[in-house]
């Protein structure tokens, strides 16, 4: 009988610390694999005093004898992805050897990179806060079928394929009187997708359906969040891929059948990056405080992130929507020493009182909220406080699944597991 992959995601609007849960679980897996997104993502590590910031590189690459597999469903700038490699093997990390990309996974070129800053800059105060990183231009080319895949980088018209792309995206940007000079960006890209080609390419559906009928152990990793996705996010104030649960699937070639545990990650509060509506945003002293204290600034934009109370109709959403079999709830350090905190339970729509996420939520929408005592310090090697325990209570009655881990910290040391751990 062959093992199951394993998914985890972020069940709020992304930056919710998926990448620490995964290396603090890593060891029990065999593979780690992101399934979608690209270098708009940040997932930020934290142990042994230094920090890292990964964009493309799955976040099992710090431990020893994981394989790490980039997924079909993933886009790729040459350019950033073997700056992320050399920065890693700078500290001593041989990224190469447990580095595995599908040849399916979409390239991102130069041109993908001026299409959305020109996009972006048409919206004016309509903009979606892109990070401008061409996400969102690849998988339009993917879907229209003009895409350029790393498994093109092997072929012999490469460069035809390449400048055909590119000549369109010319034509694009004359639409949008777009100038810039892009040739010595082109050169870098040239050179660092031939660094690409030469590392392990694999047919990455093939490569986890053997893995898995051996009995190893995959877990998918999720960039950005539930309410990000394409379909069933904030739309349009979403990325350009699904991250919701069903999206390992078609981002790695996995059946549904072999789908297992679905880890959603989510913080004590919530944050937002960019644009788009946020029922619980705090406009006062109290979300700044969550900010500075939180650090609440994008890994990837350096962004300072929107900050507000727990959003429980939102987070029961994600919950449902990914079939999430258990939680890990992030930064429950941030709210140390706050009186009270408050946790919305419902929503206000027109008058009538509803626990469900609507259609629209950008209209005449008001947060119905509890208020729950705070806690003080909280230390990993002591019981958690009566007053934390409750609100974790409370969350867990409010959407239906264990909160099988608590964050305390950034680092990888500062993790308690309640009850059972993540895996068995």
């Amino acid at each position: 009988m062959s093992a199951k992959v394993d998914v985890l995601l972020g069940a709020q609007w992304g930056d919710e610390g998926k990448g620490k849960v995964v290396d603090v679980i890593a060891p029990e897996y065999d593979v780690i694999a992101r399934f979608q997104g690209g270098p708009n993502a940040g997932h930020t590590l934290i142990f042994e005093g230094f920090k890292h910031v990964l964009h493309t590189i799955p976040s099992g690459v710090f431990r020893e004898g994981t394989v790490n597999l980039v997924g079909n469903g993933v886009v790729i700038d040459p350019i950033i992805f073997l700056k992320e490699v050399k920065a890693l093997e700078k500290i001593g990390v041989d990224v190469r050897r447990n580095l595995l990309i599908s040849r399916r996974a979409h390239l991102i070129l130069p041109t993908h990179r001026a299409l959305d800053a020109a996009s972006e800059a048409e919206k004016g105060k309509a903009k979606i806060g892109s990070t401008l990183k061409g996400i969102g231009p690849t998988y339009m080319d993917k879907t229209g079928r003009n895409g350029l895949r790393v498994g093109d980088l092997e072929r012999s018209d490469l460069m035809d394929r390449f400048n055909a792309l590119q000549r369109k995206h010319d034509r694009l940007l004359a639409m949008h009187d777009h100038q810039s000079d892009l040739r010595e960006a082109t050169q870098e890209w040239l050179d660092a997708a031939q660094q690409l080609r030469a590392m392990s390419l694999v047919d990455s559906e093939h490569y986890l359906d053997e893995a898995l009928r051996a009995g190893k152990r995959v877990l998918a990793e999720g960039a950005q969040g539930t309410l990000l996705d394409i379909d069933f996010g904030t739309y349009p104030f979403v990325t350009s891929s699904n991250t919701i649960s069903a999206g390992a699937c078609t981002g790695l070639g996995v059946a549904p059948n072999r789908l297992g545990r679905v880890v959603g990650i989510f913080k004590a509060y919530s944050t937002r990056v960019g644009s788009g509506p946020f029922p619980t945003e705090l406009h006062d002293e109290v979300g700044e405080h969550i900010r500075t204290a939180g650090h609440e600034f994008g890994s990837t934009t350096g962004r300072p992130r929107r900050c507000g109370w727990l959003d429980l109709p939102a987070l029961h959403y994600a919950v449902m929507i990914n079939g999430i079999t258990e939680l890990a709830m992030m930064k429950s350090d941030v709210l140390n020493h706050m009186g009270t905190v408050r946790i919305c339970t419902a929503y206000k729509v027109d008058g009538r009182v509803t626990e469900r996420l609507p259609y629209d939520i950008t209209g005449n929408l008001e947060p119905v909220y509890e208020d729950m005592p705070g806690w003080g310090d909280l230390d990993v090697n002591n019981a958690l406080p009566d007053s934390l325990q409750n609100y974790i209570a409370r969350i867990e009655a409010a959407v239906g699944v264990p909160i099988k881990l608590v964050s305390l910290g950034p680092d990888r040391a500062e993790t308690v597991h309640r009850e059972a751990a993540l895996v068995p």
